[in-house]
């Protein structure tokens, strides 16, 4: 799916705001092999999202998909039962992406639902111990992972920011219709542009 033009979303918006990097975590969610024709159209969006956060002193947190054989994921199977939609552990497919931007210390959740929080992950309280009030979420697939995590970070307690043009999945209106959602009572809307102007301003006091 090509990336949406940068200023579709904002005919969803009912109100916005701008992350603060001194409480919000970057959420980059699995840009892996599995999904890389999916992502490859925004992984200059992912690159430059990654970039202004860690710049602004924002932790960025990665997630991987990879099947397991537990309850909380068994619903999976009905929805996805093709040999080549599993995502086994220690293959190529499992593995993240180059040009993700990912460093050295950053941390890795590996998960087996839609939500990052779900099954145990340990992100939550990652975030917690980070100080984290805010999540700004960015990766594939728009409508079901970045999605599910993103309501999830809401019923957490988390204030939540959703990227419009470092999101991607398989078709535009399913991508326009999370936008949609999410701004009507879930998340503030925003794209590299709006965290230029936000995240660039605190990253050159630094």
């Amino acid at each position: 799916m090509p990336p949406p033009p940068a200023t579709t979303y904002t005919r969803y918006e009912t109100r916005r705001l701008d992350p603060d990097p001194r409480k919000a975590a970057l959420l980059v969610i699995d840009v892996q092999g599995h999904f890389a024709s999916l992502a490859a159209p925004i992984m200059p969006a992912i690159a430059t999202t990654v970039a202004l956060c860690r710049a602004a002193g924002m932790p960025v947190v990665y997630t991987r998909h990879v099947d397991r054989d537990v309850p909380h994921s068994r619903p999976l199977r009905e929805w996805w039962p093709g040999p080549g939609d599993r995502i086994d552990a220690g293959t190529p497919a499992a593995e993240l992406l180059p040009g993700a931007g990912r460093e050295e210390g950053d941390m890795v959740v590996e998960k087996s639902t839609y939500s990052a929080f779900a099954g145990g992950t340990g992100l939550e309280e990652t975030l917690r111990r980070a100080g984290a009030e805010e999540v700004v979420v960015a990766g594939v697939m728009t409508n079901l992972c970045c999605e599910t995590t993103a309501r999830d970070a809401f019923v957490r307690g988390f204030r939540v920011f959703f990227s419009a043009d470092a999101t991607a999945t398989a078709t535009r209106d399913l991508h326009e219709a999370t936008l949609a959602n999410m701004a009507y009572g879930f998340a503030y809307i925003v794209d590299c542009e709006r965290l230029e102007a936000a995240l660039g301003k605190t990253a050159s006091k630094q």
